[in-house]
Formats: structure tokens, C-alpha cells, sequence
């Protein structure tokens, strides 16, 4: 007979066939986690703006009630960090997802 623990144990260890990923979902959308960071590396605040122009209609697409706060930056600045939040955790991820094309 295979007790509760052992079950729980054996759950954990699962892989899923299609992706090869262990976790749960309830691993992956935590609540309450519905900022996403963006940095940019570029030459310039017009240069920085510009790049980040298209994560931020990514977050418009995903949910037109995000908001954003982006750090002041100098005109000769190398580097910009935005904050961008969502309504839920969900979102994040979706936004999360879709961005890694834009890193590229």
C-alpha cells in the first residue's frame, strides 16, 4: 500500500512528455508576481526610448491597464530599466513569453 507522502513524492518527480518541464503551474504564476523588469542596453536616452517603445506595446496588447515606470535616464545614458505591471501574475508570464522575441 503506498502511503500519502509516497504518492506526493511521485507527483513531484513527473516530467511532462511534450515539454520535458517537472513543475506545477503553481510553481511558475505565483500571485502577487505581476511585475515584469525590462532592461535596455543601448548608446543614448533617444536610443533607449526607441528600443523600449516595442515592450511596451507588447504590455498594451496583453492588458491595455498595465503601467509602467521607467527610470529617469540621462541623455548619454547606456542603460534603461522599466518596471511594467500587470493585473495578475498570468499576464506577466504571457508578457514574459511573447518578449523573448523581441530580445533578439
Amino acid at each position: 500500500m503506498t502511503t500519502e507522502t509516497e504518492l506526493e513524492v511521485s507527483a513531484e518527480n513527473e516530467v511532462c512528455e511534450a515539454c520535458g518541464c517537472s513543475a506545477e503551474m503553481g510553481f511558475i504564476i505565483k500571485e502577487g508576481d505581476d511585475v515584469a523588469e525590462v532592461t535596455i542596453l543601448a548608446q543614448g536616452k533617444e536610443t533607449l526610448m526607441a528600443q523600449l517603445q516595442p515592450y511596451l506595446q507588447l504590455a498594451e496588447r496583453v492588458n491595455s491597464n498595465y503601467q509602467s515606470d521607467i527610470e529617469d535616464v540621462a541623455d548619454n545614458a547606456t542603460q534603461l530599466t522599466a518596471r511594467i505591471k500587470f493585473e495578475c501574475s498570468a499576464e506577466k508570464l504571457i508578457f514574459e513569453l511573447q518578449s523573448r522575441s523581441l530580445n533578439r
